[in-house]
């Protein structure tokens, strides 16, 4: 279901390099963007583990298609770069990734030059992170969310000037309930969202359960319920964690293929951010107004 107007053409570069030393890797990005329109907010999009630049075309495309330009980086931990659970740079790769964004955003000017007539088009007071399973976790640091240590201390504050608002898809939830798996390899995935001031959409899944919690399908709606308003919450009943193949269609993590549900946490990101920033509120008031007529299916709340 689209709550606003598609269809526009849309073009993508890849790959841009984006300075980032001492990451080892090289910092590629991929940009897509609508071929028209001007003032376009900015969307910088941080990917599941494994996954690169090359993925979530569903939800990119969507997004420029609704006018956004969408700035895509490749972390370390894509499947493309070889570093698996028992390598040890994997434990850094979560701090590596929040600098990626961080890189992304203090050098978006350059990277906007290297798309032939972009530069000009883009609004840079209204720039959003979005994030998915553990991008989620990445994008959620850079709106303001903390990572607690063994003893439950926050940690540093990652945020960044730049950013006014995002959305997290599928995010990490809190408390000590992570299994033996997660606590062994991802010890890190303990946010605290309590500092997370930035409007944000979160969004989750009714049917999403994680190997990494032991609790069920809640854990992925605790970024909503534990940080301070302004938020939104999307929840999908039917959804699991890949909200119906936003990372692609019939890709192997895909367990809920459906068309219809990706355009669905597609547009509800494209209207929510569009409103949050200032651009144009009917989309968003138009889904919320269609949410009561959904039986179940989906729901928005707001706080």
């Amino acid at each position: 279901m689209s709550v606003h107007p598609l269809g526009q053409r849309i073009a993508a570069v890849k790959p841009i390099a984006v300075p980032a030393p001492g990451r080892g890797v090289e910092l590629q990005v991929k940009v897509t963007a609508p071929l028209s329109g001007r003032d376009l907010p900015v969307i910088v999009f941080s990917h599941g583990n494994g996954w690169s630049l090359d993925g979530y075309g569903p939800l990119v495309d969507r997004w420029a298609e609704a006018g956004f330009v969408v700035v895509q980086p490749t972390h370390p931990d894509s499947r493309r770069n070889g570093i698996g659970w028992e390598d040890p740079r994997f434990a850094d790769i979560w701090r590596v990734r929040i600098a990626d964004l961080h890189a992304v955003l203090d050098h978006l000017d350059g990277i906007l030059r290297q798309v032939d007539g972009l530069e000009g088009r883009v609004d840079r007071g209204r720039v959003a992170v979005v994030g998915h399973s553990w991008g989620a976790q990445t994008a959620g640091a850079v709106l303001g969310a903390r990572v607690l240590d063994a003893d439950g201390v926050p940690g540093e504050d990652h945020s960044h000037p730049a950013v006014t608002a995002g959305a997290l898809i599928a995010a990490t939830g809190t408390g000590d309930t992570l299994t033996p798996f997660a606590v062994e390899h991802l010890p890190f995935m303990r946010p605290d969202y309590s500092t997370m001031t930035v409007p944000t959409l979160v969004v989750a899944g009714g049917k999403d359960r994680s190997r990494l919690s032991t609790r069920g399908p809640d854990w992925f709606t605790d970024a909503y319920h534990l940080a301070p308003s302004p938020k939104g919450l999307l929840t999908v009943a039917e959804g699991e964690h890949t909200l119906g193949g936003i990372a692609g269609e019939a890709v192997a993590e895909t367990t809920d293929e459906d068309p219809a549900r990706v355009a669905l946490v597609a547009d509800a990101i494209s209207a929510y951010l569009l409103d949050v920033l200032k651009v144009d509120g009917t989309a968003w008031t138009a889904l919320t107004a269609t949410a009561a007529a959904t039986d179940g299916a989906w729901s928005i709340s707001g706080k």
